[in-house]
């Protein structure tokens, strides 16, 4: 089955930088995201769009949890109806909040997700960013700030939500077709071991 409609480069014919970190993934998750090949299509632009990526949601600084990170990144491709963000971040997101129901209710409505309030505000925002930013103002970062998030989060909301959608938009054009691992990883909650 075709991962995209551009051509998808073989492993052993990528830079060697990006193969280290495509095999480092494969180790790690047990297959290759296809996310990493499809985008291997132009080199240059695969380092700087995982750069970014890395950038934003590998950050160890501000009060956004890695669960809500990738909880903005489902909200806002389900908005944006790209269906490989929508189902492998929401696998991170079913695995990092060890919720198997939540990415769906993200994905098809927030409002009525089992989340808290000010994750509920966090999203209101990022889904501002994500459809209206131009109509972002003051009163969006007052509502963020009764919530505990300062303007630095507010930052990391609206780039998280703008990365992607330039994610989105790059794997809807290119057709990338999810892994079938993402959509059944987190699903099933682990025992207690």
């Amino acid at each position: 089955m075709t991962i995209s409609r551009y051509p998808v480069p073989e492993l052993k014919d990528l830079p060697e930088d990006l193969r280290a970190r495509i095999l480092e993934v494969q180790e790690k998750a047990g297959f290759v995201p296809n996310v990493f090949l499809a985008l291997a299509h132009r080199p240059a632009e695969w380092r700087a769009f995982f750069a970014y990526h890395d950038a934003l949601m590998s950050k160890e600084t501000g009060s956004l949890t890695k669960g809500e990170r990738e909880m903005i990144v489902v909200a806002t491709s389900a908005r944006n109806q790209c269906l490989y963000c929508v189902v492998a971040h929401g696998a991170i997101l079913r695995i990092y909040e060890k919720k198997p129901l939540l990415a769906d209710q993200v994905a098809v409505n927030p409002l009525k997700a089992d989340i808290p309030p000010r994750q509920r505000a966090m999203l209101d925002f990022a889904l501002k960013v994500c459809s209206a930013s131009h109509e972002v103002g003051e009163a969006d970062f007052e509502a963020l700030a009764a919530h505990g998030f300062d303007a630095e989060d507010a930052w990391d909301i609206a780039a998280i939500t703008a990365f992607f959608g330039l994610s989105n938009r790059i794997a809807n054009v290119i057709g990338m077709r999810p892994n079938d691992e993402f959509f059944v990883m987190g699903r099933v909650p682990r025992a207690k071991s």
